[in-house]
């Protein structure tokens, strides 16, 4: 059973060194303001915990992984300081992911949407399972990716992501993701996903915290600049959403 709270769930259960962190939302995993807080906040919090040295970055239920942004949310939008403030949501989540002390592992049991996508690109390390379809379909509702794009660029590079923007009604297989180096690991159903998961963050937890912390400062260097890049691209997100394009492209959305 996923939660029903209209601003979604979040838990963090400690397991041994490891953090396992799960965000939830009733309208397939996708991303409230409020969530989006929530979720930034504990991965601070969880940076500074000397007791962990992993966290594992999950989303409820056994259908999406994430769908992104709120739709609900984005239609209520109407004025550009508040596009700009709800796109600074997930700008903060990726730069607090890419802060964070601590490696942080990714389970992405099933699709991902839009800032989905962007979330399992920010992770270090990302277990997958067949279902773990992806989409950027933010140009089909007449906004942009751009919020998102430097994490998955960093990961999957300027081609694919243009593949990837460019087609935003096509999904891609957890495969195609795996190839261009979204994935780490594809799994053929949740049960071994699970198992290896486990597995895995046992044994990294077990490894020299600092000698953890020094690889994973190496893995993002060249990123410093994205607290004010990404917030920059949070405003032009929340002027793109008030256009008339993206306002009719809604409604019609709305009334399907």
């Amino acid at each position: 059973m996923g939660t029903t709270r209209e601003n979604g769930s979040l838990y963090t259960k400690i397991d041994g060194k490891v953090a396992i962190v799960e965000f939830g939302h009733p309208a397939g995993n996708s991303f409230a303001a409020e969530l989006l807080h929530r979720l930034t906040d504990e991965l601070q919090k969880l940076s500074e915990n000397g007791a962990i040295s992993v966290i594992v970055l999950k989303s409820e239920g056994d259908r999406a992984f994430c769908g992104g942004a709120s739709f609900d949310e984005l239609m209520t939008v109407s004025a550009l300081e508040e596009g700009k403030e709800f796109f600074n949501g997930f700008a903060n989540v990726i730069n607090a992911m890419r802060k964070c002390k601590k490696v942080i592992v990714g389970r992405v049991h099933g699709k991902a949407v839009g800032g989905g996508v962007g979330l399992a690109a920010a992770c270090d390390y990302v277990f997958a399972s067949v279902d773990a379809s992806i989409k950027l379909s933010e140009l089909a509702i007449g906004i942009a990716p751009l919020v998102i794009a430097p994490a998955v660029e960093r990961k999957i590079g300027k081609a694919a992501i243009s593949e990837l923007a460019l087609s935003p009604t096509e999904w891609k297989n957890a495969y195609w993701a795996k190839e261009k180096g979204l994935f780490s690991k594809v799994f053929d159903n949740i049960k071994e996903l699970d198992e290896e998961l486990g597995f895995f963050t046992r044994k990294l937890a077990s490894y020299n915290p600092e000698a953890l912390l020094e690889m994973k400062k190496t893995l993002w260097e060249g990123t410093s600049h994205w607290d004010t890049l990404l917030t920059e691209r949070a405003a032009i997100s929340g002027k793109l959403v008030l256009s008339e394009f993206t306002k009719k492209t809604l409604s019609k959305f709305k009334k399907q």
